[in-house]
Order: structure tokens, then sequence, then C-alpha cells
């Protein structure tokens, strides 16, 4: 259904956006930095679930209404960015604490931070307008079912973003690992991690249709 030379310039494409330093990653890994592998991991899925709303709005076409109405991208940009600093408050509120990466996280901590991971992706509407435009590049009109074609484009994104993710989550945990025994380190890793909510909260509130 869709033609091999989109698929591989797809695939080709999705590695380097999913690697290139952004936010999101940047979040995985001082997840996985401040946490465990688990926490970052599972805050890669809970990102990754949002996309698959997002793939889903990009091909039917409702990513088009926060293309064409600036009051419904508003709403949804602002409760983003709300959110967000909201997180990078209570972050920050406890950045002194130490780390511990032996404390097992509980299955209430990890749903939460699945949430919280979900909530971050499908509160930014500029993610549905960047799959609105990027996803289309690789449907072939010709094969039919382009929504289809879509959805599994979408999905191919989604898989490099889990696999890509956990690992740069994980890759952060192992370096954790040799910075136990300096707190303030800790310290500023968690202001980090601040740092990153709140400039991501900062990009959306100012990012337009």
């Amino acid at each position: 259904m869709i033609e091999l030379s989109n698929l591989y310039m797809f695939i080709i494409t999705s590695f380097l956006l999913c690697i290139a330093p952004g936010p999101d990653n940047i979040y995985v890994l001082t997840q996985g930095m401040t946490k465990s592998k688990k926490a970052a991991i599972i805050t890669t899925l809970g990102l990754c679930t949002g996309l698959i709303i997002h793939t889903s709005a990009a091909a039917f076409g409702i990513s088009m209404i926060f293309k064409t109405s600036q009051i419904a991208f508003d709403i949804v940009k602002y409760l983003g960015v709300i959110y967000l600093l909201y997180i990078a408050y209570q972050v920050y509120k406890h950045r002194n604490e130490p780390l511990n990466l032996d404390t097992k996280a509980s299955k209430k901590d990890l749903k939460a931070l699945y949430f919280k991971g979900f909530l971050m992706n499908i509160l930014n509407p500029k993610v549905s307008i960047f799959f609105l435009a990027f996803l289309p590049q690789f449907v072939s009109v010709q094969n039919g079912n382009v929504p289809l074609q879509m959805i599994i484009l979408g999905l191919i994104f989604m898989a490099l973003t889990i696999i890509l993710f956990s690992l740069i989550g994980i890759a952060g945990n192992l370096l954790s690992e040799k910075l136990l025994n300096n707190p303030k380190i800790v310290k500023y890793m968690n202001i980090l991690t601040s740092f990153v909510l709140v400039s991501l909260g900062v990009k959306l509130a100012l990012s337009q249709r």
C-alpha cells in the first residue's frame, strides 16, 4: 500500500527527528537520570500514546480544526502550557530530594508518569499540525486509502520513538549511577528538568497556528 521508497525515506526522516535534541527526549533522559529506567520507558509510552491521537486526528482531518480555528487552538495550547508549568513547579519543588535508584516505583507512580507523558503530548496542538503536515508527504494517493496509509506511518513513527526514547532514558539511568555520590548534580538535574518543562511551556505559549 505504501511505496517502498516513501517508506524508507519516512523511516530515515523519523529516526533523525527522534534523536534530534528536543524537549521530549531531554525530558525522558532526565526521567532516566533522576528516577529509573522503568520511569523513562513508562514516560515514553505515555508520550507515544498521545501520538496515536495525533495520528488519528491527522488521518481523518480533525487536525484541520486546530489549523483553521484560532479559539480551538488557543484553548488546547494554554491548557498544555498550564500543565507543563505545573509539572515544572513540582519537579523544582523537590529538587533537593536525594537520588535513590534502588527505590522501586509503585504502580500508582508509574500510572502517574504514563498519564503525565500522555497529557504533555495531547495538549500540544502543534504536534497535531506537525503530523498533518508531515505524514501526507510520504503518502501515495494513487495507492488509495490515504487515512490507512497515514495511520500505518504514524504507528511506525510511534514504534521508532518508543525504541529510541527508551534507549535515551536507559542511557541516562546508566549515567546517573555514576552520580549518586554527588547530591549537587542531582539537584542540577532536577533544575534542568524544570527548565526543559518551562521552556516547552513558553515555546508552546508563543506558538502560532
